[in-house]
């Protein structure tokens, strides 16, 4: 695993999530395809609060931090105990990029640690190699989820014009 070639994938994710919350107004961002779906909002409300509470700050406790209590995150029960999708659309993108600058800068500055370093939890052992590549996993299954968003985004918009012709979705 190469630190560099990670660390690339993690700024180009941040360029890629920049890209596709632009044009979206407050209003946009709080719509929910249903239900069970989340809003643009929430996504970025959500990266938010990870990048802040869980991938760095985990990634901390692995690297520097054996001796400390892990503490427990609920990302799920956030949306709802955050209230998420009444949050500033503009103001959660600055907290969000803020952070992930942090997150760049703090990352450049361990570039040379131990893949294998490992922190145990109650399920087992969790690697800082492992640590580090869910994280930008994590940011591509949101990109993803971004990218559903603004199409279903495109659909109504375009309405009372069918898509169909790009391609099957």
């Amino acid at each position: 695993m190469e630190f560099t070639t990670l660390y690339q994938e993690l700024q180009n994710s941040t360029e890629m999530i920049r890209a596709l919350l632009a044009g979206i107004t407050q209003e946009e961002s709080q719509v929910k395809p249903n239900a069970d779906s989340w809003s643009i909002l929430e996504v970025v409300c959500h990266l938010h609060d990870t990048e802040r509470e869980d991938f760095r700050e985990h990634l901390d406790f692995i690297l520097h931090r054996q001796n400390e209590e892990w503490h427990r995150i609920h990302p799920e029960g956030w949306i709802t105990e955050r209230k998420y999708n009444e949050q500033n659309f503009a103001e959660m993108q600055n907290k969000f990029f803020s952070e992930r600058e942090k997150s760049l800068k703090w990352l450049k500055s361990i570039s040379n640690f131990n893949w294998e370093t490992a922190y145990t939890l109650r399920f087992g052992p969790l690697k800082a190699g492992e640590m580090f590549a869910s994280w930008i996993a994590h940011d591509n299954l949101h990109i993803r989820q971004l990218v559903e968003l603004r199409r279903t985004r495109i659909e109504n918009i375009t309405k009372p014009y069918e898509i169909e012709y790009a391609g099957d979705w």
